[in-house]
């Protein structure tokens, strides 16, 4: 049974969430409107998780006069996992001005669902960083696991995991592997099939996002 806190896993409760998701699961969705709603998605989940943001206070000069205001005072580093994290790293940088990107490339054997890293690269540690790794589905939670194990094997302690579906093991996997890491996710799914698919799920997130086939 997957127990879980609030403050571990926050799914996304929004009606345009619930649409984007429907668009996504549509097995009628052609690629191009696919990555359209993976980027929708992704904007609201980086909302969600910015929100305890740390921010600190500078005054700016309006046209009418001198105020207080406050900005971010964190920088920023997204992780997507390759390849298909790469879809929810564009509204990232689209939303964040303090932004640095590192890669995790990771591979999935079809025949025994776990993960082989074929290239990592991350940017220097810097001790106010918050960092979000991006997998759009978090499946097993082996790709995840790695993925988090180097980032926190660079440095880095304020991580977040930002997923479009996720399964119940790998919700499970993660948050006993790094029960430090909040997991965001727009769906959490009911189960994984005998070849480790999410169920219901959206297929094959990478092939429908660039029109490939497994």
């Amino acid at each position: 049974m997957c127990i879980y806190t609030d403050t571990q896993l926050k799914i996304l409760r929004h009606p345009l969430a619930s649409h984007y998701i429907a668009q996504l699961r549509d097995i009628g969705t052609r690629p191009d409107q696919f990555r359209s709603f993976a980027k929708r998605i992704t904007t609201l989940l980086a909302i969600e998780a910015s929100r305890d943001l740390a921010t600190r206070t500078i005054t700016v000069t309006t046209p009418l006069e001198v105020t207080e205001t406050s900005v971010l005072a964190v920088s920023l580093v997204a992780v997507p996992i390759l390849r298909s994290g790469l879809a929810m790293l564009d509204p990232i940088l689209e939303m964040f001005p303090d932004v640095t990107v590192g890669y995790v490339g990771l591979e999935r054997d079809h025949n025994t669902a776990i993960a082989k890293s074929y290239y990592a690269k991350l940017p220097a540690y810097s001790s106010n960083s918050v960092v979000f790794v991006m997998d759009p589905m978090l499946a097993t939670g082996g790709s995840a696991d790695y993925a988090i194990r180097t980032v926190k094997d660079a440095g880095f302690i304020n991580i977040a995991m930002l997923c479009v579906v996720s399964s119940p093991h790998g919700v499970q996997r993660v948050l006993e592997t790094h029960p430090d890491v909040a997991i965001y996710t727009a769906a959490l799914d009911r189960e994984l099939d005998a070849s480790a698919y999410i169920r219901p799920g959206l297929g094959d997130f990478g092939d429908r996002l660039y029109g490939t086939s497994g």
